[in-house]
């Protein structure tokens, strides 16, 4: 809050004593800048991170970085362009205020078409700057690679933790549920609650499939099936309650699925309890919180079989030399 009374305060104290004249850099942008600090000004190659506010002639705000919760944050280059206030940074150093205005037909020179109706031409667009931080690039690199890894470490860590209480949940969920699991080598956990004769799916194939998803709460998150929506309150406008088409093996669902459906036969039923790293893993999907193992009822309606090559079975080897069978008298 108190960055923003200075802000506003400095720009009421601008337009206040508006008849002051403004300084013009060689690329044509007007400045003021409000305060003048002791320090060094900011060089080539910094990284700058400053607060600010854009606005139009009209004073409509287009970014304030103040309720964004996001300051800007640049290296200092050689000016390209009037919108870059490259020409502006060099003259401030830390804690400097400044008020600036880019002339929006230098902006828009050479490509018209990409001005907006609510920037007119002979306009300007104005920058309320705070300068919050100037950093060499060695500093700003090193800083980034320390924050990098320690972001790493604690998606580590919280993946850890997650994992060591995701394994008892699944087991308690398991004996609640009198599910008698069998687990595959990649750790995905089924049964079969229904077996069939049919065709069984291969790689590639296309599976019409029927399920139910839910959280180890048992709250449905999605389904196929009209009356498991209904039941469980979903908001689905516009679904289609009908068995969806995947090609399984092929990575279009998660991996518990693409692993899971291929145990099964056309017009089998199962239970897939999935650990989180089957299903969406760190990153969560929705309403479905990161490293949560899901539960998936599902039917495989029907199989579409794709046209698979023939294994062929190896060719018996001949005996290389023939058996010599010797004649009695």
């Amino acid at each position: 809050m108190k960055y923003i009374l200075s802000i506003l305060a400095l720009t009421i104290a601008f337009n206040a004593n508006a008849q002051t004249d403004m300084q013009r850099t060689p690329k044509g942008t007007l400045y003021q800048v409000f305060t003048h600090n002791t320090g060094d000004k900011i060089k080539l190659n910094d990284v700058v991170t400053f607060q600010f506010i854009e606005k139009t002639d009209k004073d409509s705000v287009l970014y304030n970085s103040y309720i964004a919760g996001r300051p800007g944050q640049v290296q200092c280059t050689a000016p390209q362009n009037v919108g870059d206030l490259m020409e502006v940074f060099p003259l401030l150093t830390l804690n400097d205020s400044a008020f600036v205005k880019v002339p929006t037909d230098s902006i828009f020179a050479g490509h018209e078409d990409k001005r907006p109706p609510f920037i007119p031409k002979g306009s300007y667009i104005s920058f309320s700057l705070k300068i919050q931080r100037i950093q060499s690039l060695n500093d700003a690199i090193a800083e980034r690679n320390a924050t990098i890894e320690k972001e790493k470490a604690e998606q580590k860590a919280a993946a850890e933790k997650a994992k060591a209480i995701e394994t008892p949940a699944i087991a308690k969920y398991a004996i609640d549920h009198k599910l008698m699991l069998k687990t595959t080598a990649t750790g995905l956990k089924y049964v079969i609650t229904k077996s069939s004769p049919k065709l069984k799916p291969l790689k590639g194939d296309t599976l019409l499939v029927n399920y139910a998803g839910r959280t180890l709460e048992d709250k449905v998150f999605d389904s196929s099936i009209e009356a498991v929506a209904k039941a469980a309150a979903l908001n689905q406008p516009g679904r289609a309650y009908e068995p969806i088409q995947v090609i399984v093996g092929t990575g279009s669902v998660i991996p518990g699925w693409d692993e899971g459906l291929l145990l099964l036969n056309e017009g089998s039923k199962a239970t897939f309890v999935i650990p989180s790293d089957l299903a969406y893993g760190a990153q969560g999907q929705g309403d479905i919180q990161p490293y949560s193992p899901l539960v998936f009822d599902v039917e495989l309606v029907k199989v579409k079989p794709i046209k698979h090559p023939v294994t062929q079975k190896p060719a018996a080897k001949k005996p290389l030399h023939k058996k010599v069978v010797k004649k009695t008298t």
